[in-house]
């Protein structure tokens, strides 16, 4: 049986990298290290309760002991505004090796092979989001959005997540913060921060054991000749209004016996039959030119076998080799796509963590620091879903996340744990349940 990854491993990694920060403060009047106060603002977005601080201070006098020091080893217990102050000028850069070792970890006891998918490849989906919009909040970090109606002033992220079909989870890398430097146009902004993630950590993988996922809006020639420089695989989505030479070229091959090939499907699906169909074309252009790069197409069509009804429909370009064994892999990968948006945004914004909310908003780096906690804090709960039996049970018996985090809310307001072990084996005696 493969390890659990513990609480307390990540949390050292997260410890180190914030003791790491350079102290930007002046005079002798420094009651609260930049340590603490790292600690104390994951602890918030760790158990999504924005009061745990004032609640462990309270427990602290009154019992002289608190979960704030047992759970997360915060020594002294800053306040909202002191939280802030400090973590307004780190950048966030010095928060990026706990989304790795968190990773390396996951991958150490084995818990990453589930994700390993075409040519046992993990698939990597990135995307930009926007999590701060205001008309009159803003710092220099601020993207800003001219209108008729006046200003707008927005922060972006583009999040990396590794993700697989069939899992319920996505993994969070090292999210990449999308700045005024790369321009305003969205494309333009996404396109520089995926060039900016790459060159950082392409090196962090094997070659080509990874396949990235993207929509339309990077499937072009540029990012698949960066992608194979840094030895990477792409499935990207591909529409046809984007793409009008390779969907010419499909049209002409479509003529040619054996060029354009088909492969279908029926499946059972609970209540009625689906018709599944493949097709794919190999070795075609992706633009017009002499330099054009050659690429794999595929797509796949669902519809409802009892009325015709279509179901589904999408198409991607592809560096991995398209045959009647690989074709169903390589599109199931494709649509994997999305869990970036359903097991990552949705999950972010409407399942406890507030994504969208301004925690605070700072002068300098306040916002982006924030945010990383934010995902640290959501990888963190990931890790342990995968790799922890006992968390996956309570997780299971309790339904919602929402519920999870209430019951962690009320059991960390009201009783002291040693630690993150013994509040788990709490809850699971009490829910009477453990692994099946």
């Amino acid at each position: 049986m493969p390890e659990r990854v513990k609480f307390d491993q990540m949390l050292a990694s997260l410890r180190r990298s914030l003791e790491a920060i350079p102290e930007h403060r002046t005079g002798s009047n420094v009651q609260y290290d930049m340590t603490d106060a790292g600690l104390a603002a994951f602890s918030v977005f760790c158990l999504q309760s924005p009061s745990f601080l004032a609640y462990q201070e309270q427990m602290r006098k009154q019992h002289g002991r608190d979960n704030a020091k047992s759970l997360f080893g915060i020594e002294n217990i800053p306040s909202d505004g002191q939280i802030r102050n400090l973590l307004d000028p780190t950048d966030p850069s010095y928060l990026r090796e706990p989304f790795w070792d968190a990773y390396h970890l996951a991958q150490a006891s084995g818990h990453l092979e589930s994700y390993r998918q075409v040519a046992g490849t993990l698939l990597l989906s990135m995307d930009g989001t926007r999590y701060f919009s205001s008309e009159k909040v803003h710092c220099d970090e601020c993207t800003v959005y001219e209108y008729e109606a006046g200003t707008s002033y927005v922060h972006m992220v583009l999040a990396a997540v590794l993700s697989a079909p069939g899992q319920p989870h996505v993994l969070a890398l090292e999210p990449e913060f999308i700045t005024p430097q790369d321009g305003y146009d969205k494309q333009d902004c996404e396109q520089q921060a995926i060039k900016r993630w790459l060159a950082r950590n392409a090196k962090r993988f094997e070659d080509w054991s990874v396949t990235v996922l993207t929509d339309d809006l990077h499937s072009h020639q540029p990012l698949c000749e960066l992608l194979r420089e840094h030895k990477f695989h792409f499935i990207l989505t591909c529409k046809p209004q984007s793409h009008p030479t390779l969907y010419q070229e499909i049209e002409l091959l479509a003529q040619v016996k054996g060029a354009h090939q088909t492969h279908t499907l029926r499946r059972w699906v609970g209540h009625h039959y689906e018709q599944w169909r493949y097709d794919w074309v190999s070795d075609v252009p992706l633009r017009t030119g002499k330099d054009a790069l050659r690429v794999n197409w595929c797509e796949v069509t669902v519809v409802r076998e009892s009325t015709g009804e279509q179901l589904y429909h999408n198409a991607w370009i592809t560096s991995h080799a398209l045959t009647s064994q690989t074709v169903e892999a390589v599109a199931d990968a494709g649509r994997a796509r999305w869990k970036v948006e359903n097991e990552g945004f949705n999950v972010l914004k409407r399942q406890g963590y507030e994504f969208e909310h301004n925690f605070g908003h700072g002068h300098q780096h306040l916002s982006t620091v924030l945010l990383t906690m934010l995902f640290l804090a959501f990888l963190f709960h990931s890790v342990l879903h995968l790799t922890w039996d006992l968390y996956q049970a309570i997780r299971k018996a309790l339904g919602a996340r929402r519920n999870f985090f209430n019951d962690l809310r009320a059991l960390t307001r009201y009783f002291y744990f040693e630690s993150w072990e013994a509040m788990i084996a709490f809850m699971a005696k009490e829910l009477e349940v453990g692994p099946d």
